[in-house]
């Protein structure tokens, strides 16, 4: 996989020269050799880096997809006269994000409280929280079940921790058929959780500013989504500087067909 990517330029070298293009290049599932052998076989840092060249990609289309649906409310909000295709459309939209979908252009309160939630999740931010959430994509979650980010659900279909707290009930860490999926769930629970209201404000201030986004500045809005709160967001920025993940927010998706890679046990 590796020799692949560099075929493809795309690479450190790369990445050093100031190439922030991203080639659509997926995953199909996070090996078992990553965690069983790979990711302990190499430096650390070389560990981080083929992490986070697997990441990119996944992220900056989950991101893609959100920004088609803000350009899609942003121009419904320019637009007077509806036709009916596009009006079941912002529907479904103002459905996926669990509010009350606008009934005209003039529906200012509407739009406010959807474009608050249909918005892009900093590079920096998703791939920093993955990082930790994952262990660099080595956890038994992310083997079983492509969880990056250990989101939680309840059922028998769920991932049972090793760890069970029985006052919880019948939870466990939610399972998913691709890393894509992991990725593109994990920014709906931040756009949509009430628990992320901070994190959607900030975001709209940023917007309303004219700034871009910053994952740093946003990890504030992330204290509830750990048990250690104010030392969860410090370990997020401290990873984003560390890693130098900034660079990445400003990273794109190339053009052209995408790839679906399938790895293999024996390597990367």
């Amino acid at each position: 996989m590796v020799a692949y990517f560099h075929s493809i330029n795309y690479s450190v070298a790369n990445w050093q020269q100031g190439d922030r293009s991203v080639p659509r290049v997926y995953l199909t599932h996070i090996p078992d050799h990553w965690r069983d052998h790979y990711a302990g076989a190499v430096s650390t840092e070389n560990k981080k880096k083929y992490f986070f060249f697997m990441l990119t990609p996944m992220v900056l289309r989950a991101n893609e997809t959100i920004a088609r649906q803000r350009a899609f409310v942003e121009a419904m909000q320019q637009t007077r006269a509806w036709a009916e295709q596009d009006r079941k459309h912002l529907q479904d939209i103002a459905a996926e994000y669990a509010v009350t979908a606008p009934q005209s252009a003039g529906d200012a309160a509407a739009f406010n409280t959807l474009l608050r939630r249909v918005d892009v999740v900093p590079a920096s931010l998703a791939m920093a929280q993955a990082a930790i959430e994952s262990g660099w994509g080595t956890s038994r979650f992310a083997s079983e079940g492509n969880a990056l980010f250990g989101q939680w659900t309840w059922g028998d279909d769920a991932i049972a921790p090793q760890r069970v707290r029985t006052e919880l009930g019948n939870y466990g860490i939610r399972s998913f058929k691709t890393p894509f999926e992991s990725i593109a769930a994990y920014m709906h629970n931040l756009n949509t959780h009430p628990a992320y209201k901070a994190l959607r404000r900030m975001r709209a201030q940023a917007r309303q500013q004219q700034q871009p986004l910053s994952g740093k500045a946003l990890a504030a809005g992330l204290e509830k989504y750990s048990e250690r709160g104010e030392a969860y967001v410090k370990e997020i920025r401290t990873l984003i500087r560390v890693n130098r993940l900034t660079e990445v927010d400003k990273a794109y998706l190339r053009d052209g067909r995408a790839t679906v890679l399938q790895p293999v046990e024996e390597g990367l």
